[in-house]
This record gives structure tokens, C-alpha cells and sequence, in this order.
């Protein structure tokens, strides 16, 4: 089940590719905007002008962005490790030290998008907005939550990864991001 060949692996690793494409994209968009903005700053003696919100518009998609790739490194494994003293451990503790930081990882996953839920449910209760565009800060909270939810989902299935190699004495394929 926790195969990445297997239909749910398959669902997983698209939907952390797609999320991650869709960062991808906000982050060349407010690239983008950004070089439209600043030439509109040095150009203002020849009738042109920044983008008003800019800086606005460059957190709220800098926000989706970081929550859109947070899917895909974790299952790629992409994040940091140090391991200063697991080198020394076999291949059956290290399997387990996996699922241990695994099992973390969707338990603090699950928490962040738990406090961004009720975050995102206040900003809209309280209508509150950006300074100068006015942009419901709910909804920047809403494009946050999606990244969040998929993170849950992605760690769920690569904590069943990692228990399912940990099981078998085995440690996770190159491929999978592991490099035990």
C-alpha cells in the first residue's frame, strides 16, 4: 500500500508535483511583479508607477508558496539531516530513527494546519484585510491551508513508507530520498 508504484503513492507524488508546480509558478508571478514594480519606481519621471501592494501581493504569495513546497521536500526527503552519530548506526536503527522523525513530522504537519484552520477561520470572522489593497487575510490564510492539508497527507503516507521498510529491516530506496 505504501508503495510509490502503488495507486496511493501515485495520488501522493502527484499531488506534492502539482502543488509544488503551482508554487513554482506564484513564485515566478511575483518575480514578475516585483521587476514590473521596481521599473515602475525608476521610471516615474517618465509617467509610470509601482505596483500599489506589491509588497502586499509578494507575502501572500511568498505564504502559499513556502506551504506549496513543503509537500514535495518532505516527500522527497529534502530535509536537512544531520547525522553526525546515526552513521554509526546500523541499517534496522536507522530505519526506525525514520519512522520516529516521520511520526514527528505528521504530528507537528497535523498541528500547523490545525492552527492555521482556526487562523484562517478568525482572519474571516474578523473580516480583516491587507493595508493597502484590501485583500481578506482569510483567504491568504485559505491558500496557506492548502499546502498545510496536503503536508498532512504526503506525511501520513511516507510515515506509512518508512514503517513499512523499518518492518522489513530495510532501509528506503535512493529514489525515495533516503540517503542511509
Amino acid at each position: 500500500m505504501f508503495r510509490d508504484e502503488s495507486v496511493l503513492g501515485r495520488m501522493t507524488i502527484a499531488l506534492a508535483r502539482g502543488l509544488a508546480v503551482a508554487g513554482g509558478i506564484a513564485l515566478m508571478a511575483i518575480v514578475a511583479m516585483v521587476v514590473a514594480s521596481v521599473v515602475g519606481r525608476a521610471l516615474i519621471w517618465a509617467g509610470l508607477r509601482p505596483i500599489t501592494g506589491d509588497y502586499e501581493l509578494v507575502s501572500v504569495g511568498m505564504g502559499f508558496a513556502v506551504f506549496a513546497f513543503m509537500p514535495w521536500v518532505h516527500l522527497q526527503r529534502g530535509h536537512a539531516l544531520v547525522t553526525l552519530v546515526t552513521d554509526s548506526f546500523g541499517v534496522r536503527a536507522n530505519a526506525w530513527l525514520l519512522v520516529i522523525s516521520d511520526l514527528l513530522m505528521l504530528a507537528l504537519s497535523g498541528f500547523i494546519a490545525w492552527r492555521l484552520y482556526f487562523g484562517m477561520l478568525d482572519k474571516f470572522a474578523y473580516r480583516e484585510t491587507t493595508l493597502l489593497l484590501r485583500f481578506p487575510l482569510g483567504w491568504a490564510y485559505a491558500l496557506g491551508l492548502v499546502g498545510a492539508v496536503a503536508l498532512v497527507l504526503v506525511a501520513l503516507y511516507v510515515a506509512g513508507r518508512s514503517i513499512r521498510h523499518a518492518l522489513a529491516g530495510e532501509a528506503e530506496p535512493r529514489q525515495a530520498g533516503a540517503e542511509l
